[in-house]
Parts: structure tokens; C-alpha cells; sequence
């Protein structure tokens, strides 16, 4: 992003979708499986004679349909099909590109941009979508209080604007004004390089400030430890995307339909979508399979080839992603780098993928994938060593090793972690070759197993990972260490101010080394252990003919089409 670079007009909706179309069907899923489908009945879609309803297997309940709110990708793929936000991604890549907002420009110090929104937009709810409407959003994340500030609940908003306003000194969001229906002008306490691209998290998306009021969208009860979902937060999500919220059956499934009154797009062939949740990867296979759903995604490594060979389509995204073993330096051996040191130099990294993650992931070196600026080729790395592992740990004060917990999620899969359970089982085993014994602590992913390791200090090792969201350094390694956080436990103010100088910086030939020397400063600070950049997929039925695969998950349900 330039100073005062002008973003031209974005193509209509309409448009953006007839280019999506044309692009995947370079690529279209054209399956040949012979699943007789035994699912739930629909309607007949707007285009051709096809079943509009489409059942897709979750992995988990979403934690929240208030998308300010959340971080994972179930909440997330939810969120994607009834909100949109003012900026979006352009298909197949992570790369930024209108959405609610026409265009955009900013000022040359980086502290100002003026967004020219689309007309003729309204939420679920019949109310208007305008420039006030985007002030009101920007306005609530910014006057978030209480467990809302909590990293279980405003994520995104506190990673990555760095302050509340009770905290206007850290804030970087300073005010939002609106000159006209159709001008929103958002104003900046200090630069933010990302800022545009960061508008295109679901966190950032425009909810009916109407809606939000009535429904109480901010009435936080609870701790940040077991914060209590709101009545919006659970019934009443209201955005402008093309589908509307139905009914949630905790546990069960999730129900959308088609917005009839959606501004922009062709008409969709699925008119109704069934999130259903099925947390083991073993059943999703079967239920697809057996037609009891359309698709589903994070196959197992294990379930690529045969899926395949049987007909059925598993489509590979490009990794975007990062799995690491977390350390919560509040633990006392945690806080002593040369135990870190030891714990990195104990993990086989080429063994832990070719055994428990899919095709075409990668080694990690670092907490950025290659693609991504500031990837430094010559940072400093940990081989796997056990003896140097054990030597380390004697220097420590631990010649015999010693035991520590080892959280992990149990029914989930994520992008970067397809098979928790199997990662912890590989990660413990080489561990204990050099003394460090583990106290197993599994724990249900939603809502237990975040709030535990990201909210309090009550955890050891944990295994956690990322799906990047946009293409910018800041949106991994600013979220991952550019504060203190319960998380990672520790405090250091040379990183700190590192991440916060480099994220200011618009000019990329400036920006590009010092993220390269903050990946070369926490390669040796070893907060967390780089493991694996995974490459998920997804499979399909056979009368999907092209599903919208995005590396940051930036898939619509109203860009799917389908034979029958």
C-alpha cells in the first residue's frame, strides 16, 4: 500500500462473480463417484434443474455468529456467508479487493482513508447499509470494554488495532466520519501498512448496528476464561451477505437460505445450506460417501488417495497456513530459553509431517509461510538433534528431564492441525526420547480448548496454529508476538517495538528487511516452535461441479455450482 495510491472502481459483484465462475472452470470439479445421495431434500435452485440445498460437514460448532467476536475458521465460514465487509479478497488469492467499499484511497501520511461505499445495500433486516452504518462498526470495536478486550473474544481487534478506547495512547483506530451516505472516512492514529488488507477479515465485517441494539449485541456476560454468547451472538446475526441466518442446533447443524434481496451477483443455484457438525474426520468421510452430505473439508492425510480412487474429488488449497507447538513461558522451565532450545532441537519435523499431515505440506523454519515478505532464508534453524536436546537441558538444570502438561484439542480438525490428536501422540513420543515427559490434557476445542490457552495461564505446551488471512507479515507474526499475551506468557519490548515500527512502514523495499531480521530476532527468542505449513483440502460429491477454494478460506456458497 502506497501513500495516496488509488484503488480503482472494484468490479460490480455481478462481475466479481462471472470472472470466479470463469476461473474455476479452468479447474471444475467434474466428479465421476457414484454416491447415491440420502440427504435432506431442498428447493430446485434459480439455475437449472438442481437440488438447492447443500450440506457441508463442520468440524465443530461455530464459537460465535457474532464474527467480532470469534478467530476460528468454522465461525469464520459461517460468518463469510451472511456478512461481508468493506473490503474483500480477490478469488484464489489473499490478496485485497472491493467489496461493500467501491474504492479507496488514502492520505500521504497514511493516516486517513476515504472509502466510497456501494448504494443500494441493505442488511437482513431491511435497514440501511451507509457510511453511518460503518461508523457505528468501527465505533463498537473500538469502544469494546470489559471481557470484550479479552483475547477469547475481540481477537482480531485488539491484535491488530492495538488498543480500546480506554487505551487511546496504544489505540491505532482514532475516528470515523461520515460526509455522506456514501463516504465513510476512517482516520488513523498512527499508520497501519495493513489496514486495508486487514478489512477483509470476517472480524471486520458490517453487522446492522439495528439489529446489534435490539438484540444486544453487546450486553458481555461471563469471564474471558467462559465468556456467554449474546442473543445477537446466537440468533440474530445480521449482515448483508447473500445468505440469512435460519436456526443453529447446537451440536447438530446450522441452517442458512438464500437472501432474496441480495445487491449483487448472479443468481445462486444453492438456496439453502446445512452446516452440519460432524467432528470426526472418520464420519465426514463416511457421510459423504454415503450422500449424507455435498463436501467437506480437512480431509485426513490418510483419506486423500482413496477418496480419489473411489471418484470423488479432494481439491487441494495452496498452504497458507502454520502449525506450532506454543510454550507458555509463565511455566518456569518454559521461561528458560535453552530449554525452548532443547524442546525445538527434540522435534523431527520431517517425520511429524510424513506421518500425521497431508500432502504437500511443508517444514516450517519460521511462522511465516515462503510466500509471505520478510521470509528470511537464512534464519536460525534447529535441527533435529536429541543428544544436543539432552545437552541443553543439562546446561538448564534438567540432566533427567522433567514433566510438564501438553495441552491439545480433541473433536476438532483445523486447516494447519487435520489430526490434533495424532500430532500430540508424535509430538509426546519424541519429547520423552530426551527426558521431557508430558501430563496429557485434551481438551474440547469449542469453546474449552481456546479460551484455555489464550485467555489464562492455566496451560504448558499447547499445539496451535494459523490460517493466514490476508498476505501481510503483521497478519502472523504481529498477531503471534507484537504484544503480550496469556498465550506465549513472556515480555519483550525489543520485538515488540520491532513489529509495531515494521507494521508502519508503507514502502515495501523498507519494510522487507526488518521483517526479515524480527523472523531472525524470535528464531532465537523461541516463544513457540515453527512446525508445519499444511496444505488442507477438501472434498466433494459428484454433482458439485466447482466450489470457490480460497487459501484463506474466502469461500461464498453462492459461487457454487452444481449438475443436479
Amino acid at each position: 500500500m502506497f501513500p495516496a495510491d488509488r484503488v480503482r472502481k472494484g468490479r460490480s459483484a455481478k462481475k466479481r462473480a462471472s470472472a470466479l465462475t470463469a476461473g474455476l472452470a479452468l479447474s471444475a470439479l467434474v466428479l465421476s463417484g457414484c454416491a447415491q445421495s440420502n440427504r435432506e431434500e431442498g428447493d430446485a435452485g434459480n439455475s437449472g434443474d438442481v437440488d438447492g440445498t447443500f450440506v457441508f460437514a463442520a468440524s465443530s460448532d461455530p464459537k460465535s455468529l457474532d464474527p467480532a467476536f470469534a478467530s476460528d475458521g468454522e465461525s469464520f465460514r459461517v460468518s463469510r456467508q451472511i456478512f461481508e465487509g468493506l473490503v474483500g479478497v480477490e478469488p484464489g488469492t489473499a490478496d485485497p479487493a472491493p467489496l461493500l467499499a467501491k474504492s479507496w484511497e488514502n492520505s500521504e501520511d497514511g493516516m486517513t482513508y476515504t472509502f466510497d461505499l456501494e448504494e443500494g445495500v441493505t442488511f437482513h433486516d431491511g435497514t440501511d447499509f451507509n457510511a453511518e452504518a460503518v461508523c457505528a462498526n468501527f465505533e463498537r470495536w473500538y469502544n469494546f470494554s470489559g471481557i470484550q478486550q479479552a483475547e477469547s473474544q475481540a481477537y482480531y481487534y485488539g491484535m491488530l488495532f492495538k488498543g480500546f478506547s480506554d487505551s487511546p495512547e496504544t489505540a491505532t483506530y482514532k475516528s470515523c466520519e461520515a460526509p455522506s451516505d456514501t463516504e465513510a472516512v476512517i482516520t488513523l492514529n498512527k499508520p497501519f501498512a495493513g489496514f486495508v488488507a486487514a478489512l477483509s477479515l470476517p472480524a471486520f465485517a458490517m453487522q446492522s448496528p439495528a439489529a446489534m441494539e435490539e438484540f444486544g449485541a453487546n450486553e458481555s456476560s461471563g469471564t474471558a476464561e467462559a465468556p456467554e454468547l449474546t442473543e445477537y451472538a446466537k440468533n440474530h446475526p445480521t449482515g448483508t451477505g447473500p445468505y440469512k441466518f435460519d436456526a443453529w442446533d447446537v451440536g447438530s447443524q446450522l441452517t442458512l437460505s438464500l437472501n432474496e434481496d441480495y445487491w449483487g451477483g448472479e443468481e445462486a443455484q444453492v438456496t439453502d445450506i446445512i452446516f452440519r457438525v460432524i467432528d470426526d474426520p472418520q464420519a465426514r468421510r463416511q457421510s459423504l460417501e454415503s450422500g449424507d452430505i455435498d463436501g467437506y473439508d480437512l480431509v485426513a492425510p490418510a483419506d486423500t488417495e482413496s477418496l480419489a480412487a473411489a471418484g470423488f474429488k479432494v481439491v487441494p488449497r495452496d498452504p497458507f497456513t502454520i502449525l506450532y507447538l506454543g510454550m507458555n513461558q509463565q511455566v518456569p522451565e518454559l521461561a528458560d530459553v535453552k530449554v525452548r532450545q532443547a524442546i525445538s532441537h527434540a522435534i523431527d519435523k520431517d517425520a511429524l509431517v510424513s506421518q500425521t499431515l497431508p500432502e504437500g505440506t511443508k517444514v516450517a523454519t519460521q511462522f511465516i509461510p515462503e510466500v509471505v515478505n520478510g521470509y528470511n532464508e537464512d534464519v536460525t534453524t534447529y535441527e533435529y538433534d536429541p543428544e544436543k536436546a539432552k545437552s541443553l537441558l543439562a546446561e538448564a538444570g534438567y540432566p533427567d528431564g522433567f514433566t510438564i502438561d501438553f495441552n491439545y484439542p480433541t473433536g476438532v480438525s483445523r486447516p494447519y492441525m487435520p489430526t490434533p490428536e495424532q500430532v500430540f501422540t508424535n509430538l509426546s513420543a519424541q519429547l520423552g526420547e530426551v527426558g521431557i515427559k508430558v501430563n496429557p490434557l485434551p481438551n474440547k476445542w469449542s469453546p474449552d480448548y481456546l479460551d484455555r490457552v489464550q485467555a489464562g495461564p492455566d496451560h504448558g505446551l499447547h499445539l496451535l496454529g494459523w490460517t493466514g488471512d490476508y498476505n501481510d507479515t503483521d497478519n502472523f507474526v504481529g498477531v503471534f508476538f507484537g504484544q503480550e499475551k496469556p498465550e506465549f506468557g513472556f515480555n519483550n519490548p525489543e520485538i515488540f517495538a520491532s513489529l509495531e515500527e515494521a507494521r508502519q512502514v508503507s514502502k515495501l523495499e523498507e519494510q522487507t528487511p526488518l521483517y526479515e531480521q524480527i523472523n531472525e530476532d524470535i528464531a532465537q527468542f523461541v516463544p513457540a516452535v515453527p512446525l508445519a505449513h499444511p496444505a488442507p483440502s477438501l472434498a466433494f460429491s459428484e454433482r458439485v461441479d466447482s466450489y470457490p477454494a480460497s487459501p484463506v478460506n474466502d469461500e461464498v456458497f453462492n459461487q457454487i455450482k452444481l449438475n443436479k
